[in-house]
């Protein structure tokens, strides 16, 4: 799909070193680029700050890919500034929560110009609108967990992203959410120089944007996070405001008036005398989320401080106890219920414990050692791995046996027994005695809402 390339035409540039032009050779057109042609395009699937992205597929090696290109809309002096930068912060950032750029392919023009990025199935602001339920609370904190250690990377390499939101969050089918879209990202030293301040979009722009602030250091992207967070939380946007003045009001609305005391500074900000604030001495986030935790609203009260100086860094939000506290982080998955997972060859039960995105499972089905293999510890850690031509097959997820019909498998010969759906709340296997390990028979035993058990026995 997609418009074809029209045929080449050639290519004249101008000599530096002597008058006239010059054609440039066709094996040459190129570069050291590949061709777009290498790639099919797809569909198209969107557009970002700057440019239109196509899912395409690579003919090399029918990897699926994303595929954006470049807007050149009246450029007359080569690519646009907010490319080049996208292009040289991508190339050089490794992590696996901010978008991969792969290489720049170039069509048979010179405003051809694409960028191959890693495939994402989804956005997270499409997400939101198109789920029949909203993600849990347990998969909010998976999700921002992932930003932040995005977040972490991007700032430790003192890049600011200036456009932070949830239409710039992707997720894979995994559960694994990417941090999208670097068209407005700078790189930032110290001292800290100049920045245009009407970057971020409107609902998640920090207060000191608002008020005309010279300098932007990482707050500003906190800030977005805190709106992204409490827009997961209560499934609809924070500070929905329709203009500067509006969202200005309705950030004193949920957090109270600022002043000198609580943002040295503050009267001093371009554009404060510009607005007549109005007197609202009350932080309303607690009303606003009454069933958070107090965890979860310090969480929140750090990220919402008007005062950047003092607001919560990545790094400190990965540290806080909202995150350590029930309900345990759980990872997303888009598509249906993943295939259950077979290990065995040597590998550690460890390995079942990690979710899908990377992040740690520490749900009910891990609890306690409740789930135990041969040889496990009585802390429910493994001693060892699991024995050569043995499975165990889990789900990715924490498991409960009435919503995960043939999830929980136990076998030894390569053709294991599925458990028909129980009622239960948590599962474990242990080996029954020596003999039973002998007979390769395992006792599975179902924990039940009351406290009792339930135990079947399956051979493989």
């Amino acid at each position: 799909m997609g418009d074809p390339e029209p045929e080449s035409e050639q290519i004249r540039l101008k000599c530096i070193r002597r008058d006239g032009f010059f054609t440039v050779p066709p094996e040459d057109r190129l570069g050291q680029c590949r061709s777009v042609k290498e790639f099919e395009k797809l569909n198209r699937i969107g557009e970002g700050t700057y440019g239109i992205v196509y899912r395409a597929r690579d003919t090399q090696t029918d990897e699926i890919v994303a595929l954006k290109k470049v807007r050149m809309d009246k450029e007359k002096d080569g690519i646009p500034i907010s490319s080049l930068r996208e292009i040289t912060l991508l190339l050089r950032l490794r992590h696996p929560n901010i978008v991969e750029l792969k290489e720049v392919v170039v069509g048979n023009h010179l405003e051809s110009i694409f960028l191959v990025m890693g495939y994402c199935e989804q956005d997270l602001a499409s997400l939101l609108e198109n789920m029949q339920t909203p993600f849990s609370e347990a998969q909010v904190k998976c999700i921002i967990l992932q930003v932040l250690k995005g977040l972490q990377y991007l700032h430790k390499n003192f890049i600011i992203h200036r456009d932070l939101k949830v239409s710039n969050l992707l997720m894979t089918d995994k559960g694994c959410v990417k941090t999208a879209d670097f068209g407005l990202a700078r790189a930032y030293g110290v001292p800290v120089k100049p920045m245009t301040p009407k970057v971020v979009t409107l609902w998640y722009r920090a207060p000191e944007l608002l008020l005309g602030t010279a300098t932007q250091t990482t707050s500003i992207d906190m800030w977005a996070v805190g709106c992204i967070l409490a827009e997961l939380l209560a499934h609809k946007p924070l500070l929905p405001g329709s203009s500067e003045i509006h969202q200005i009001d309705l950030i004193v609305q949920l957090l109270g008036t600022p002043n000198e005391n609580i943002w040295p500074g503050f009267s001093k900000l371009p554009l404060v005398s510009q607005y007549s604030l109005r007197k609202q001495p009350y932080n309303n986030l607690k009303h606003k989320f009454p069933w958070l935790s107090e965890a979860g609203l310090r969480l929140l009260n750090f990220l919402f401080m008007y005062d950047p100086k003092k607001r919560a860094t990545a790094g400190d939000c990965l540290e806080s106890s909202y995150f350590k506290e029930k309900p345990l982080r759980k990872c997303p998955h888009l598509g249906p219920h993943l295939p259950a997972k077979a290990l065995g060859g040597g590998k550690s039960l460890e390995a079942a414990k990690t979710g899908c995105c990377g992040c740690a499972q520490e749900a009910n089905a891990w609890e306690s050692g409740r789930l135990r293999s041969w040889g496990s510890t009585g802390e429910g850690k493994p001693s060892r791995a699991l024995p050569q031509g043995e499975q165990l097959l889990l789900c990715p997820q924490p498991v409960s046996l009435s919503s995960c019909p043939p999830s929980l498998i136990i076998g030894t010969s390569g053709q294991p027994q599925a458990l028909p759906p129980m009622p239960g709340l948590r599962a474990r296997a242990s080996a029954a005695s020596p003999e039973a390990e002998r007979r390769s028979s395992r006792a599975l035993s179902v924990e039940l809402p009351d406290g009792q058990t339930q135990s079947r026995k399956h051979w493989g």
